[in-house]
């Protein structure tokens, strides 16, 4: 008599950073005096014992930090940790538990420099751990079950929070607090079929590949320009900028501006003074896009298009690191 053999769980990696999922307060009432970043990934796994009926996890610690204190250099790590896993056989699937804070900007990273045919999930909580309606296990599980279908797969890096899927490419923190901070018209149910995540499919040309030398990022500021904002600012950050881009072949600055990104005239002296080898990208503060290049703009000088500021940022810092200059790195701005 033949036995039948129970179908294969699928084999995904969890790697952990800290944030807000692995934090804890004195109090299980206390949802915004806690520590991010105190708990390690066995204790979160251990949390929901439900996982081990959807997969065969395994998981690594790679930072236990609190998502504001995340740099470009973490990223970096990130990147490369999730594109080695990506390409092992023995791999199903990647979960990343990262903080809600700088969440849209590494899950964006990651979008934009791995290379993945393989479900890549990232989720985060509002609450620590301790909280007595703590948001992580679930988020955790929903992040698990996701990363074991194969349709994820196409629609590139993904985050799971509070019963929502969210692209990267349109995440972004709207609330400080609410455990709905996530909210976008974008998002799908954690219940969406597999024709829905695959309609998310990004934009294959959006993606650079960094060359295996590249062991920093460059650096790229960013500045909010308000009514009346001093060019001072302008002026202290451009110098900067052009001794970082002598020192590290590549620098960049992000203006996150009025309107339809338009430039206050008093801090055009300050933009002119910048070497021509430093891009500027002009954003829109209000988020949904600018419009075609103005006419007459120095040739530095590039448009973030649909992005907002904080994806402008980093998709320069991606595709300075990844070796686009000049008129490379102003088409593949305009692929976005």
């Amino acid at each position: 008599m033949s036995t039948a053999l129970s179908p294969r769980r699928p084999r995904i990696v969890l790697l952990a950073t800290g944030g807000t999922i692995a934090g804890t307060a004195s109090s299980a009432t206390d949802t915004h005096g806690y520590t991010a970043g105190q708990l390690g990934a066995e204790a979160l796994v251990a949390a929901v014992p439900q996982l081990a009926r959807l997969a065969e996890l395994t998981f690594e610690q790679l930072f236990n930090i609190d998502s504001k204190d995340m740099t470009p250099q973490h990223w970096l790590v990130l990147s490369r940790r999730v594109q080695m896993l990506a390409a092992l056989p023995g791999v199903d699937g990647i979960v990343i538990t990262h903080g809600t804070d700088t969440l849209e900007e590494t899950a964006y990273f990651l979008q934009i420099t791995v290379n993945a045919a393989k479900p890549v999930v990232m989720t985060a909580a509002m609450r620590p751990a301790t909280a007595l309606s703590a948001d992580g296990p679930l988020n955790l599980y929903q992040a698990v079950e996701l990363a074991c279908r194969p349709a994820a797969a196409r629609a590139g890096v993904l985050a799971v929070l509070g019963d929502r899927i969210l692209p990267a490419a349109s995440l972004a923190k709207r609330h400080p607090t609410a455990v709905d901070a996530f909210s976008t018209p974008e998002s799908l149910s954690v219940l969406a079929s597999d024709a829905a995540l695959q309609a998310l499919t990004p934009n294959r040309y959006s993606r650079v590949a960094l060359p295996a030398e590249v062991a920093t990022l460059p650096p790229v500021e960013l500045l909010t320009v308000g009514a009346g904002s001093s060019p001072a600012l302008a002026s202290a950050v451009a110098r900067a900028l052009a001794r970082a881009s002598l020192l590290t072949g590549g620098a960049g600055l992000v203006l996150g501006l009025p309107g339809n990104a338009s430039l206050p005239e008093s801090w055009r002296p300050a933009l002119d003074a910048l070497p021509s080898a430093v891009p500027v990208v002009l954003a829109s503060r209000c988020g949904g896009g600018v419009s075609a290049q103005r006419a007459g703009t120095p040739g530095n000088w590039l448009n973030a298009g649909g992005l907002d500021p904080l994806k402008a940022r980093v998709r320069l810092i991606a595709g300075l690191a990844a070796g686009l200059r000049g008129a490379r790195l102003r088409r593949w701005f305009e692929r976005g």
